[in-house]
């Protein structure tokens, strides 16, 4: 039976309105959640952009539903060894139920401490390190490494989970979910590309969970949702490499005049015809994925909410 999860925003709403929407999800039937991390929205329209690990402790009080990152990056703007302790204590506020969903990240988020941002192979190589160094830690007692990006030195996690938490890899490109096969313990794509989830299977990933994720604009009025997820998500449509290389909010809202309403609201599920968010969500399932998360966007939170457990959800029970 496939997993029909509720993706949470950091880019669109402060930690007290996360806390209660995953409060909602959970009371709408969906069996999980996804919740960015971001430094920074991708345009100042959106607005918000709280720190997700404070917002993750917080989940861990109103919410029983498994929680992953979608996605952290564990590169540049926090090492890996402070991940792998945040990470730790996420899996025992959450009793063995939150999973670190890890990427190569954005310069968008990584930039801000002036390090380097490196090309598209050297992410790949420092988020397998990365995710080396996590998994070093995860096995308790004093570790060190010292590896071509990262030194670790007499370091000791404390308070861990029973179990080591799941670390899912995401992929947009074939290399990278090469990697995620190779390395993870599941898989993370926002594209119902069957060929990627093929890679991921062919490289390691059989039997290990992919995850996709994907947004839409429920709503009463079509064409206000299209204004709406057009407003808040143009930004979405960029092509090639644009989201892994611009730097600020500034540079994406630039590059988003060039995302006309029509090209949004052609991607995103717009509007409350059940049949479309289903067949959508159908979509991801006969790619091979195992787990869909779906990002409702903008204001109309409860609508989406009611209308998914009214609506869609018992087409997946």
């Amino acid at each position: 039976m496939a997993t029909i999860g509720s993706f949470l925003s950091c880019e669109e709403w402060g930690p007290n309105d996360l806390v209660d929407q995953a409060r909602q999800a959970e009371q709408a039937g969906f069996a999980g959640l996804w919740i960015s991390d971001h430094y920074h929205p991708w345009t100042a329209e959106q607005g918000q952009s709280p720190f997700v690990w404070s917002v993750i402790g917080a989940l861990s009080q109103v919410v029983s539903i498994p929680v992953t990152t979608a996605v952290t990056c564990p590169t540049v703007r926090i090492h890996p060894a402070v991940l792998a302790q945040a990470a730790a204590t996420s899996g025992v506020q959450h009793h063995g139920r939150f999973r670190l969903g890890v990427g190569s990240g954005e310069a968008l988020n990584e930039h801000i401490l002036g390090d380097h941002w490196p090309p598209a192979d050297t992410r790949l190589e420092m988020l397998e390190e990365a995710v080396e160094v996590i998994r070093l830690l995860f096995e308790g007692g004093v570790k060190d490494h010292r590896g071509r990006h990262y030194t670790v030195e007499n370091a000791q996690l404390f308070t861990r989970p029973d179990t080591p938490v799941p670390i899912h890899v995401s992929g947009f490109g074939p290399a990278a979910a090469t990697l995620a096969g190779r390395i993870g313990d599941g898989y993370i794509s926002t594209m119902p590309d069957a060929d990627l989830v093929q890679a991921f299977r062919d490289a390691g990933g059989s039997g290990k969970p992919a995850q996709a994720g994907t947004k839409v604009c429920w709503g009463p009025d079509e064409d206000e949702a299209r204004r709406t997820a057009h407003r808040l998500w143009a930004t979405e449509q960029l092509p090639g490499q644009l989201a892994q290389e611009l730097p600020t909010p500034r540079h994406f809202e630039q590059a988003a005049t060039l995302v006309t309403p029509d090209m949004v609201g052609d991607a995103v599920v717009c509007g409350n015809d059940a049949g479309r968010h289903i067949a959508m969500i159908e979509g991801y399932l006969d790619a091979g994925y195992d787990e869909v998360y779906i990002s409702q966007i903008g204001p109309q939170q409860k609508g989406f909410f009611d209308f998914y457990h009214d609506k869609v959800l018992p087409r997946f029970s």
